[in-house]
């Protein structure tokens, strides 16, 4: 089996440098001699040993070699990247991609094209690294309705909150030491906005509930105004602060939602740390999973890619195929929840325990006024925290004090009007800063 890569960045020198060091080991795996043949890339590389391979500047020459059966995309974006992988697939090559954008957008049309075909499209890679995530759900996990996916799957955001949380830094100071170390891009909106997470999300959704490749239906929420005060009242609360990606099937439809959490530190996925992943999986049969690992990375990355590639040589060699229809995935929720999984609920509509930081003045009554707003929507305190001075003591000023509470489980519309009338509150000075609190099986 011969293949090509197109693409000589970080991820491609990886693979070719794992399959470099592991080649008879790869190929007693893949049940025949695969073998690399072809790169595409409009510059070398020096990280990279290309001698022993046919180096074109087109990257589409390796799509126009008769002799490569596997095309490895690794390029990144969304365009020529589609237009590649789609000359690929009308070829009758298989194709291998670490490129979560093009998947969580354009993944539809991509995997209909394939089974026309009858190819393969593997992308183990776009989600969460080196950890086999896409091969857990489709196949390790596939006796179980999966009733939750909830995970730490962008590297960058859980590096700069972990660096909030434990050397007390800003969000500005931790993203521009993210920065310095390569973690964030110069630009690091899709990371840090939640963009990234919320294109991965749309993946292990559709793989686990048969759901549409289309990344617009989640719920998209940033760590940038995610404060340092933020972090120590949760802790003082018995929380840590993370960025999820939470995908969980319910009677109403399938919530898709990225946005930070407050979760509890004793859960395991509390104490995932720096760039690392972590994706929690709850299935109806195996209850609680977790599976963590490098998220990134050239040799991380590279295992996954890797992995599909055998995976596709190993079915090759055996005659076989397994769909790459994600629609089609083993892995079905329960009946009376399938039928509502159409519907993406609206965040407006889900339901959750919220943390609020309020700022307000230094007068008798604030605190019972909040509560009273509170009480009046139906919504339960569970605990509240006041900090640096007491409310209403000695002086009456307009001086902020930090006032934080968590609810009891509510409706999120109702919690949303409640906190508008909350700010409309003269003695609440600022806007109020809100975080959902998540269990986490």
């Amino acid at each position: 089996m011969n293949i090509g890569i197109c693409g000589l960045g970080t991820v491609a020198c990886g693979v070719i440098s794992v399959w470099q060091r592991n080649q008879s080991l790869l190929t007693s795996r893949a049940g025949q001699n695969s073998v690399i043949t072809h790169i595409g890339a409009r510059r070398d590389n020096p990280a990279c040993d290309t001698h022993a391979y046919t180096v074109s500047r087109d990257i589409f020459a390796v799509v126009n070699d008769p002799s490569v059966d596997v095309v490895v995309e690794l390029i990144g974006g969304i365009e020529p990247a589609r237009q590649l992988v789609m000359e690929a697939i009308a070829a009758g090559k298989h194709v291998v991609t670490a490129n979560k954008a093009l998947i969580a957008e354009h993944g539809d049309e991509i995997l209909a094209a394939a089974a026309l075909a009858d190819v393969e499209v593997r992308f183990e890679a776009a989600v969460a690294g080196g950890i086999p995530v896409i091969k857990a759900l489709t196949e390790g996990l596939s006796g179980n309705a999966i009733e939750s996916i909830v995970g730490i799957i962008n590297g960058t955001g859980n590096y700069i909150l972990t660096e909030m949380r434990e050397k007390n830094r800003s969000f500005e100071d931790a993203l521009a030491d993210a920065q310095r170390l390569g973690y964030a891009e110069a630009d690091p909106t899709y990371d840090v906005e939640g963009i990234d997470a919320a294109q991965k999300l749309t993946i292990l959704a559709a793989l686990a509930y048969g759901t549409p490749l289309d990344a617009s239906r989640c719920y998209t929420e940033g760590i940038s105004a995610v404060s340092v005060a933020d972090m120590t009242y949760a802790n003082e609360l018995g929380y840590c602060i993370k960025h999820l990606g939470i995908a969980r099937a319910t009677k109403q439809g399938l919530e898709m939602r990225v946005h930070p959490a407050l979760i509890p530190k004793s859960r395991l996925i509390a104490n995932v740390n720096g760039v690392l992943n972590a994706v929690a999986i709850h299935g109806d049969a195996v209850g609680p999973t977790l599976f963590c690992g490098a998220g990134a990375g050239a040799e991380p990355t590279a295992s996954a890619v890797i992995a599909d590639i055998v995976d596709i040589s190993r079915k090759m060699a055996c005659g076989s195929k397994v769909s790459s229809d994600v629609s089609a995935a083993p892995s079905e929720p329960q009946a009376s929840v399938q039928a509502a999984l159409h519907r993406v609920v609206p965040i407006t509509d889900i339901h959750c325990a919220y943390y609020l930081r309020i700022a307000a003045a230094n007068r008798p009554g604030v605190l019972s006024q909040i509560t009273q707003v509170l009480s009046d929507a139906d919504i339960s305190v569970e605990g509240v925290r006041q900090h640096e001075h007491t409310v209403g003591a000695h002086t009456h000023t307009n001086e902020p004090v930090p006032i934080v509470l968590t609810t009891n489980v509510t409706l999120e519309s109702n919690f949303r009007a409640a906190v508008a009338q909350i700010e409309m509150l003269d003695t609440v000075l600022q806007p109020v800063s809100i975080i959902r609190i998540e269990s986490v099986d």
